[in-house]
């Protein structure tokens, strides 16, 4: 009996066997600094779904990193529609297959073209955003860390591929996460598969073609994962019944905090969890992750659409403040389905403080998805803006054994 009951927890998806986290310091902190409107939210966690991780860092004498989390309410099996944040990795992992391609003469800036092969797909030869006016990784990568845009992220997903994607996270031991999505209109099987992609110089020589390819993983969806009374479908028509979130995207948020960990601290994570790149491509992905749009020439964005805090959720996105120059945010931020997610390392260069924040909360009152009436206004921004500010405070005063020197997160934003 004893060697069968292992055998089913073994089959079983970790994500089912995950228990819920909370330490005694990030919620009693929380609860004690609270408004009366967090503490609505604080006290319905079945309600909102919300999660928190804050991650504080103490630096040594030699100025290496040492991390500690707390957790509020983290779990892998409370679900969240990871939206955006999925491209993180993502872009992360077209820089590092780029790497491979460097013996061909193929580097971010080089033109990438999509040759459409099959249905789903898409012809993309031009790119009216870029100052050149054609597409590249590197351009994409921005795209995504100063906007989150969709197409440059469908561009990547399909030049890593489906397969790869999975595989590489899979083997860096991120187990709660499953990347099989785009962000466009289609089915399961065109998901799966990816065009024809080429790389030609400034002279419009063809340095390397990747050939259309259709992934074979097999992905576990013996969980169904269902959220809300009804949705709208595609045809706009409201269903009376929970939306099925079973094959989307899943991103667990321990999974996210310790893909941003990695990615702007690879020499504090082991070497399995690091990802391929050199410190060219740490420089890029650092200056994208907390340039502003108004700060960016290349590509050139309507600010009034664009602001400053557009996706910087804790503290500054409810009510579009501004941003101290003191203070950079790098982050990687999603919203969909009523559910708002953030991953970010927080640097105050003027009181030498750091730290990291990851959270998400689910804001959809009336139970209905796909209506685009969600309480991202009245109460998800305040909620990131609030709890952001006490762990903020908390990390004013609190006592360090040795002062972090935070130069090297220092970035000349006018190159």
């Amino acid at each position: 009996m004893r060697y069968k009951l292992l055998m089913i927890l073994h089959c079983l998806p970790l994500f089912l066997l995950a228990q819920e986290r909370t330490d005694s310091l990030l919620e009693q902190l929380l609860t004690k600094k609270a408004s009366p409107f967090l503490q609505r939210i604080l006290q319905q966690p079945d309600s909102f779904r919300y999660q928190l991780i804050y991650t504080e860092i103490n630096r040594d004498q030699w100025n290496v990193p040492h991390f500690k989390n707390y957790y509020f309410h983290v779990s892998a099996g409370k679900y969240h529609n990871p939206a955006s944040t999925v491209k993180l990795p993502v872009a992360v992992l077209a820089l590092e297959k780029l790497q491979s391609l460097r013996s061909k003469g193929v580097d971010r800036n080089t033109t990438m073209l999509t040759d459409s092969t099959r249905s789903g797909q898409i012809n993309v030869h031009v790119d009216t955003t870029a100052a050149s006016g054609l597409p590249s990784i590197g351009h994409y990568v921005k795209e995504i860390f100063l906007i989150s845009d969709n197409d440059a992220y469908n561009r990547l997903y399909e030049f890593v591929g489906q397969q790869r994607i999975n595989e590489r996270l899979q083997q860096m031991g991120y187990k709660n996460t499953r990347i099989v999505r785009r962000f466009m209109p289609s089915t399961e099987e065109e998901n799966r598969c990816s065009p024809a992609i080429r790389f030609v110089n400034k002279d419009s020589v063809l340095l390397y073609t990747q050939a259309p390819a259709c992934s074979d993983m097999q992905f576990d969806y013996s969980k169904r994962i269902t959220i809300g009374n009804g949705y709208f479908d595609k045809d706009d028509k409201l269903v009376p019944e929970p939306m099925d979130f079973t094959r989307h995207n899943i991103f667990a948020l321990e999974d996210l905090q310790q893909v941003l960990q990695s990615v702007l601290f690879p020499a504090a994570v082991p070497a399995a969890r690091r990802f391929h790149l050199d410190s060219s491509d740490y420089r890029f992905l650092y200056q994208y992750m907390s340039e502003y749009p108004s700060e960016c020439t290349d590509p050139r964005y309507d600010t009034a659409e664009y602001y400053n805090s557009f996706t910087k959720f804790f503290f500054f996105k409810a009510g579009r403040q501004n941003i101290p120059g003191y203070i950079r945010v790098f982050n990687k931020a999603g919203w969909s389905y009523g559910f708002l997610t953030d991953a970010a390392y927080i640097v105050d260069f003027k009181n030498n403080v750091e730290f990291m924040l990851t959270g998400s909360i689910y804001v959809n009152s009336d139970g209905v998805l796909n209506d685009n009436k969600y309480e991202y206004d009245e109460v998800g921004y305040p909620f990131f803006k609030e709890t952001g500010e006490i762990i903020y405070e908390y990390e004013l005063g609190r006592k360090r054994a040795y002062t972090p020197d935070l130069n090297p997160y220092r970035i000349n934003y006018s190159q």
